[in-house]
């Protein structure tokens, strides 16, 4: 079933050597799932929608959050006639009061809560000194690419704990590379977050909860539509980030990284140096050519 958020794209040489097809094992998967309460964050479109259309013929709860109530509404259209109960919940993850709202309904919901995708974040691509007067920009961003996951979370714990449940990360290959101009908000959020889950993960598993990171490159989503350079570049489907994440559920592994990313994580650690010399250089040159143009 494919999402309404998806960009119509032909996949690229380069992406089928990147990004390797995935598949599922389904049997598996409703197993692990059949009765159960899944909530998923960013729900309306991209990786989130993808994954719930991934659950949607498995007899289980999913509980689908995003800010846009008439998206939600349309996922849940288009999952009714599957085997999955929806509720759908409008929420802005970034107000406290909207998190506890949601926190309520699912306290209440007859068997607690067995698996948490914390999916909902927010992209922004912007340089230091377009930002000095800015700020809410960094608050915005740590308010929902950090605060929002770690407030949800401390409360879901009991729950999860109770039903031996699973907490799923979806992050970005970013938190493990060199950090990139322009990108400071961003980064900074999800490596927030991405550092507080690793931190917990050993108390986390010692109470039953499994953890799983998800630490993907750029996905086709529209999340990306804002930035023109990414439209020329590789990038994953969001179908195949949802049989990611849903593998990782019966799988229970720890993290899920592209094949090629740890070669990168061995170029970002010698390349360090070399990194910090020529980029301030090329900014130089790159803001020259544009106060000649």
């Amino acid at each position: 079933m494919p999402g309404k958020g998806v960009i119509m794209h032909t996949k690229s040489l380069w992406e089928a050597i990147l990004f390797p097809p995935r598949s599922l094992n389904r049997s598996r998967l409703e197993a692990k799932l059949k009765g159960k309460r899944i909530l998923i964050t960013g729900a309306s479109s991209g990786i989130g929608e993808e994954l719930a259309y991934q659950l949607a013929d498995i007899e289980c709860h999913l509980i689908l959050v995003a800010r846009t109530e008439a998206k939600l509404f349309q996922v849940k259209q288009n999952i009714e006639q599957k085997e999955a109960e929806v509720s759908i919940f409008p929420a802005d993850l970034r107000e406290p009061e909207k998190v506890k709202e949601l926190l309520n309904f699912i306290e209440q919901l007859p068997g607690g809560l067995d698996v948490f995708v914390s999916n909902a974040g927010l992209s922004i691509k912007r340089g230091i000194k377009d930002s000095l007067d800015r700020y809410h920009d960094f608050t915005r961003t740590m308010a929902i690419n950090y605060l929002a996951p770690v407030q949800l979370a401390l409360s879901l714990i009991p729950l999860l704990e109770k039903n031996k449940g699973q907490i799923i990360n979806v992050s970005t290959i970013n938190v493990l590379l060199l950090p990139l101009p322009h990108w400071a908000a961003y980064q900074a959020s999800k490596a927030a977050f991405d550092t507080w889950f690793r931190s917990a993960a050993g108390e986390l598993k010692a109470m039953g909860i499994a953890t799983s990171s998800v630490y993907l490159p750029l996905v086709r989503t529209p999340m990306i539509l804002p930035t023109k350079e990414y439209q020329k570049l590789p990038a994953m489907s969001p179908e195949q980030a949802g049989k990611i994440v849903a593998k990782l559920i019966y799988t229970q592994r720890s993290k899920y990284r592209p094949w090629w990313l740890l070669p990168g994580q061995f170029a970002s650690i010698i390349c360090r140096g070399i990194w910090e010399c020529a980029a301030p250089a090329y900014l130089t040159k790159r803001r020259q050519g544009e106060s000649h143009d």
